[in-house]
């Protein structure tokens, strides 16, 4: 098949176009991971570019080494883990019965579903509930104020909406109740909206910090975005005259180490479910 000269082009500037892109999207997160590796006086004189420049570990000893960072990190995974799965089942089940236009109450229940994401409830309001709930200080005050998200029950509400109602009348036909179809034929069937809803829950639960800013004063319980805010923190504002070269370095690098260490897992998760991403997120927004 001859192709023509126009198409050549197109392709010629399609691809040059899609390599700019991915320098753009890459290349903050290329220096980031090259300024953490980089010494001070590098980064100081503009040196760092894409690679480290006198490469060496000191931020990344002095992140780990202080306090109990391996308890902060295993605190994010059980947040992350516990927050993404009950995200999952409740705005799943939520999402299930408004997928159903011969429901009576859905004519009032959507509505005020879509009202909460343009309106929400305000900070003071929320602390005044956790702490009458007497939730303040625990697991439960940093999954459940993001344990839904009316957006995502929307996607998912579409995603269910395009299932065959045969699949549903069969299973009704073999003696499954609604329970029984929804954890049976429903969720085996939504395997690309669900991963993609994970992504976006995990994400929401890992890099959370405000909550525990809020609502959790033992330190034992902080997430690790939480606890790597307060080392930037006490690093910039540090005005030790004592302070060492070392510390001096760390200072410096400290916001790019950060950023690495909180954005690495979910940079290695992503590659296990971006088969289901693009998926999830057409068939999430179809409407018949």
């Amino acid at each position: 098949m001859k192709v023509s000269t126009g198409y050549r082009v197109f392709q010629v500037c399609n691809t040059i176009l899609m390599i700019l892109v991915c320098v753009i999207t890459l290349y903050p997160f290329l220096y980031l991971v090259a300024q953490s590796f980089s010494s001070e006086s590098a980064i100081v004189q503009g040196l760092v570019k894409v690679w480290p420049v006198e490469f060496n570990l000191t931020t990344y000893k002095s992140v780990i080494s202080k306090g109990d960072f391996i308890r902060y990190y295993g605190n994010t995974i059980f947040y992350a883990v516990i927050g993404t799965v009950g995200s999952l089942l409740f705005s799943a089940m939520l999402a299930y019965p408004l997928s159903k236009p011969e429901l009576r109450l859905n004519k009032i229940a959507a509505p005020l579903i879509i009202f909460t994401m343009y309106f929400g409830g305000g900070m003071i309001p929320n602390y005044v509930l956790m702490t009458y709930l007497g939730l303040r200080d625990t697991v439960a005050a940093f999954i459940l104020p993001g344990l839904i998200g009316t957006y995502y029950v929307l996607l998912m509400k579409s995603f269910f909406a395009g299932i065959p109602r045969e699949l549903e009348e069969a299973g009704s036909i073999d003696g499954l109740t609604h329970i029984g179809i929804f954890f049976k034929i429903v969720l085996p069937l939504s395997k690309p909206i669900m991963a993609t809803m994970a992504l976006f829950y995990m994400t929401g639960y890992w890099s959370n910090w405000f909550n525990a800013f809020l609502y959790l004063d033992d330190k034992k319980k902080w997430p690790v975005a939480y606890y790597l805010r307060q080392i930037i923190n006490g690093s910039a504002t540090s005005n030790d005259p004592g302070a060492t070269a070392d510390a001096a370095q760390i200072a410096s690098n400290i916001k790019s180490c950060c950023m690495v260490l909180t954005a690495a897992p979910l940079i290695c998760i992503y590659p296990f479910i971006q088969k289901y991403f693009v998926q999830g997120m057409m068939l999430g927004g179809v409407k018949e």
